[in-house]
């Protein structure tokens, strides 16, 4: 999933300031999963926000609005009854959620309500880890399902620097060695010749060296 962290409110007041109207948007998806902007966060914010705007002498007219997502038209078109007069979104989606609002009320100002991190995973209750760097081209199956572009420090694609000691990357005794988790799962699924093959670089035109991605399934297109 994506994992966003929701902004200082210093910040989102600031971005709103001027405005009579404002609608603090909520998103369904990951961001309610990792619990930064689902119906529950919109709502608190939306409360903070208030007072510290009439505490700062420039009260404003604030709603709130959450559908399961912002970036997919279905939804995005759901908000439309909530933009009646209203002059800026404050918009806790992840990055892609801000835009893709914005791309479809183009009059209306948007803002984000968080700074978007990471594709992770929830590793414990309340502790999100960084998993996947969206790179285009995925070698997860030669590598036992441990990515070595996010897992290695240094996004080693052919084993570890020399820098690791103990199984511990030489950035931080807290951060494993990427290449020591890949030896290690494909060691216990006994495919350790796999280490030995040797993997090409990587064509970074399918990462965002390229321009912005587009997936097109003509399968499912209407």
């Amino acid at each position: 999933m994506i994992v966003a962290e929701i902004k200082p409110i210093e910040e989102i007041a600031e971005s709103i300031k001027g405005a009579k109207k404002v609608l603090v948007a909520g998103c369904g998806g990951c961001v309610t999963v990792c619990l930064s902007g689902g119906q529950k966060e919109t709502d608190i914010l939306a409360s903070a926000l208030r007072m510290k705007m009439q505490v700062d002498g420039q009260p404003v007219q604030i709603e709130t609005a959450t559908y399961e997502r912002q970036c997919d038209p279905e939804y995005v078109a759901r908000f439309k009854e909530h933009l009646k007069d209203v002059d800026v979104v404050v918009s806790m989606a992840c990055g892609v959620g801000v835009q893709f609002m914005a791309e479809n009320y183009p009059n209306i100002i948007f803002v984000p309500g968080q700074n978007t991190k990471f594709a992770g995973a929830a590793t414990e209750h309340g502790i999100w880890e960084e998993r996947c760097m969206l790179c285009g081209e995925c070698v997860l199956a030669k590598t036992g399902g441990v990515c070595p572009i996010i897992r290695c420090s240094k996004s080693l694609l052919n084993g570890p620097c020399g820098g690791s000691q103990g199984g511990k990357c030489e950035i931080s005794k807290d951060t494993p060695c990427g290449w020591q988790l890949i030896y290690d799962r494909l060691k216990g699924q006994n495919r350790l010749e796999l280490m030995t093959e040797i993997l090409p670089a990587k064509d970074w035109s399918k990462n965002r060296d390229g321009g912005p991605r587009k997936i097109v399934r003509e399968d499912v297109r209407l």
